[in-house]
């Protein structure tokens, strides 16, 4: 893969900026999922429709790509004991880094120092092994593998975006909302929140149409939600995250592509798979890592020919991304609609079909 940084302009991140109602910000998705609003932009305009809608908007021979990550019960509430003093900490798992570690975000973060010992439930405890400069913190679980694995998903809860998780408590209805029909693959803190519209039903339309489908994977962390603190695009440091794509992925997506078929990537997440594994000529080749592919506007995309996705918030780099693939201007126009129209925003907000 071809770095192609230098080509692209460095852009002041104020220009990815908008107001946005908090009404508008969605708490709970669509009911039923295919309910949820869909923003089409093609190159003649915008058009308002359905996800419902979905398979007549597209092709046959046209396919889908899906991120079939898995998203854990990344959120703890524990207990710093030290002498005679107790301190309520909520721990939100963000990025493993061994058998038995996890770089975590803690709240009151400035109440751990390292060596704490926190106590998650009977069978769940960590060490503070690490304070990091960047506000996070490094935990060294008493359990490893397989083991941490399962004391994690029996002591923690679905871990909601900071701009639900801040008006509301996580519940059980999120055990559902918050994952994906094709959610397989253990690892993402964080739903690839595109395919949150999608249901069996819509999945079987979609293939009596003729429209092809297929996944790859990416876990999606905690980096998605983190601020751009740059002024510019050019002094971001963009996070990484890990997944991959295999040999038969690739031939099938590839065939595809050279039958005349659009490659839709559902979510920038599967986005970001496509483009981390594409050669210049667009061909797909087998990619298994890390990626912390920043794409915004000037980045020449390889592979993908539309984008499924959902609204995102202001100064991200998920916005940039968008940028990157209508235009600037074209983005405004779509974002500027979404918020006049009340389309509803975020993870379980509606949905847009950008075309560029």
């Amino acid at each position: 893969m071809v770095d192609d940084k230098i080509n692209r302009p460095d852009l002041p991140v104020d220009l990815f900026d908008f107001d946005l109602p908090e009404d508008l910000i969605a708490l709970r998705p669509a009911r039923p999922r295919t309910s949820a609003q869909l923003l089409v932009s093609r190159r003649s305009g915008l058009t308002d429709d359905s996800i419902s809608a979905l398979p007549g908007l597209l092709s046959p021979g046209d396919m889908l790509v899906f991120n079939d990550t898995r998203v854990i019960p990344a959120r703890l509430s524990g207990q710093r004991v030290r002498a005679q003093s107790t301190v309520n900490i909520e721990a939100n798992l963000i990025e493993r880094t061994g058998a038995s570690c996890w770089r975590v975000l803690a709240r009151p973060g400035r109440r751990l120092r390292e060596g704490d010992d926190i106590s998650f439930s009977n069978t769940l405890h960590a060490s503070v092994s690490k304070k990091e400069e960047s506000g996070s913190i490094l935990l060294e679980f008493s359990l490893s593998g397989a083991d941490l694995d399962a004391a994690i998903a029996q002591a923690g809860v679905m871990p909601l975006p900071p701009y639900i998780a801040g008006r509301r408590a996580a519940d059980e209805f999120d055990e559902h909302d918050y994952q994906t029909v094709l959610a397989r693959n253990e690892g993402a803190v964080a739903a690839p929140t595109a395919a949150l519209h999608f249901d069996r039903d819509l999945l079987s339309s979609l293939a009596e149409k003729g429209i092809l489908s297929a996944t790859v994977t990416l876990h999606v962390g905690a980096g998605t939600f983190l601020p751009v603190k740059a002024e510019t695009t050019g002094g971001h440091v963009m996070h990484s995250e890990s997944g991959l794509i295999d040999h038969e992925t690739c031939e099938v997506i590839n065939s595809a592509k050279a039958a005349g078929g659009r490659i839709i990537a559902v979510g920038t997440t599967a986005l970001r798979v496509l483009e981390t594994a594409a050669q210049q000529s667009g061909q797909l080749v087998p990619w298994e890592g890390a990626t912390d592919i920043f794409i915004s506007p000037g980045y020449k995309f390889k592979t993908v020919d539309a984008l499924l996705t959902n609204f995102h918030l202001p100064r991200s780099t998920l916005m940039m991304l968008v940028a990157g693939f209508i235009g600037m201007e074209r983005m405004r126009d779509v974002y500027h609609h979404a918020v006049d129209q009340k389309y509803r925003f975020y993870s379980y907000g509606d949905a847009s079909l950008l075309f560029p």
